[in-house]
Formats: C-alpha cells, sequence, structure tokens
C-alpha cells in the first residue's frame, strides 16, 4: 500500500467525538489528526467526496478543552476489524486562522 499522507497524524490519548454542525450530531470519534487530514472512526458510512463542517474539542496548554471548527471532506471509508465499525479518511479544506493555530499547538504537544 502507497503511503499518501503528506503530514504525520497524531492520535488522541482521550475520546474525542467528532460533530457535525449542521446537524448537531455526532459523525464518529477521532482515530487520528494531523494538520491536513484525520481518521474517523464511526458506526455510519459516509457519503463519498461529502463535505461536513465539523467541531473538535483539542485540549490547549493551559488545560482548556477550546473545540475547534473544520471543513472536511470525505476521502475513503471502509469496514474497520471490529465489527458495526467504519473507518473513513477525511482532508481539511477549510480552517481559521486561530482554529489552525490551535491545531498546530496540539500537533506540537509530546
Amino acid at each position: 500500500m502507497n503511503e499518501q499522507r503528506r503530514a504525520p497524524r497524531k492520535r488522541p490519548d482521550y475520546a474525542v467525538t467528532v460533530t457535525d454542525t449542521i446537524t448537531d450530531r455526532p459523525l464518529g470519534h477521532l482515530g487520528n489528526l494531523s494538520s491536513n487530514g484525520m481518521l474517523l472512526i464511526s458506526q455510519h458510512t459516509p457519503r463519498s467526496e461529502a463535505v461536513y463542517q465539523v467541531n473538535l474539542p483539542l485540549p490547549a496548554h493551559d488545560g482548556s478543552m477550546p473545540t475547534i471548527e473544520v471543513g472536511i471532506q470525505e476521502q475513503w471509508h471502509e469496514p474497520a476489524a471490529t465489527p458495526g465499525q467504519i473507518w473513513s479518511g477525511y482532508r481539511i479544506i477549510a480552517i481559521g486562522t486561530a482554529d489552525a493555530a490551535q491545531l498546530e499547538r496540539w500537533l506540537q504537544q509530546a
């Protein structure tokens, strides 16, 4: 399998629910995150190439848990090893300056 990632991915060390801001429903749980994409684990198969506006909490250096908002587009999905779960890869297509800075700070944390 060819590695197509452009940026290193980081796994959260806590449960992160990614929420669709339009429906206010969970889209899935964050598997990993980079500056330009994410892996979500969900129970529902996303539409191919669907675009979503989502919120996800990322801890700040001061211990707070601000939520960032990003626009994402589905790139691929496949059944996970666990029955009833779907793995989906998303590309970040829109993110504000402050949210991008928060994401970069989180990615740099050890």
